[in-house]
């Protein structure tokens, strides 16, 4: 029986390739764990995901160790149909902290007891994954990285944690070249978002041309199938005298700002962005469920098959329709 259910599929997903369809992508979905915007979001939509990142693992900018209990403990209950994961990140404070990364990698002792904590941690809470996050390093920090990613990968695993993706800029192949990072890690995770960040100049957050492009480029050191396109749902906006950083906003957020300055969203026909601007004092440039299902069908057109959100609280709540279309 098992082996017709399977041929049945095959023939089902052939059809679907030959009808020019393709199967709906793996969904995953980040929390921020202090937001409960988040969590509201979570409760409403958990029955739409295949995955949510639920924990919050921080490796402390003083001594690089994890820090466990976590500073948002995880109560989480989900459908069993969603796999929970954590987050593993060196972002501590207000920023992303290269040096935990580098002292974990020159002390083989701390690395070792750094990457048990984390395994033994993420076992106990049952997190059916890790999502590893360590931001800000350069081109001859590659070595640090892939050592302590393999170490948190190895004791995850032998603890039954099986799925280990690695956040990666999408378009610094210097300091995070997806092969390398493969070849120790399940995926790759390209950020596609920030083309315009809080400290640049104003501008979209994820123009379709860009990610098709930084994606395109991925995909051809690892192939789509080691690839979770990470897209975002939030914006920013800036301010007319060049104050830094830009302010996060989301959706409900941009709205709002909008309507109290009596301007439009007004979708920006190259960038296919949201954007508003109150003449002498701020720009908005926030993504919508138009733009955010424009970029996951790109993903999917290039043969991705998991596509992941950041982070949810923040999202047009026309979302979650338009992704399943």
């Amino acid at each position: 029986m098992r082996n017709l259910i399977r041929v049945l599929l095959l023939l089902n997903l052939g059809a679907a390739s030959r009808n020019g369809l393709r199967p709906r992508p793996e969904l995953w979905a980040f929390t921020g764990p202090w937001d409960p915007r988040s969590f509201a979001s979570l409760r409403a939509n958990a029955a739409r995901l295949d995955v949510a990142v639920t924990g919050w693992i921080a490796l402390d900018s003083s001594s690089a160790k994890p820090i466990l209990p976590p500073l948002h403990p995880d109560t989480t209950r989900l459908p069993t149909s969603v796999r929970r994961m954590a987050i593993v990140t060196s972002w501590h404070g207000d920023r992303s902290h290269p040096t935990s990364v580098r002292s974990l990698a020159g002390d083989d002792a701390r690395l070792a007891q750094a990457a048990g904590a984390i395994a033994a941690h993420a076992a106990e809470q049952r997190y059916g994954g890790l999502v590893l996050d360590f931001e800000s390093l350069e081109r001859g920090d590659l070595a640090a990285l892939l050592r302590v990613i393999k170490a948190i990968a190895d004791s995850a695993r032998a603890h039954d944690v099986k799925s280990i993706s690695v956040a990666i800029p999408a378009a610094d192949t210097a300091a995070y070249p997806a092969q390398p990072i493969v070849a120790v890690a399940d995926f790759v995770m390209p950020m596609l978002y920030d083309q315009h960040w809080s400290t640049s100049d104003a501008g979209a957050i994820s123009e379709p041309d860009w990610v098709r492009s930084m994606l395109a480029m991925r995909i051809a050191e690892v192939g789509a199938s080691k690839i979770v396109a990470a897209l975002p749902t939030y914006g920013y906006r800036w301010t007319a005298k060049g104050e830094t950083p830009a302010q996060s906003l989301s959706f409900a957020e941009a709205q709002q700002a909008a309507k109290q300055a009596g301007v439009s969203l007004a979708r920006d026909s190259r960038t296919q962005t949201l954007r508003a601007v109150k003449a002498g004092e701020w720009e908005i440039w926030i993504t919508d469920a138009e733009l955010l299902a424009t970029l996951a069908r790109q993903a999917t057109d290039a043969g991705v098959r998991r596509v992941a959100l950041w982070r949810i609280g923040q999202e047009d709540p026309a979302s979650w329709r338009a992704l399943r279309r």
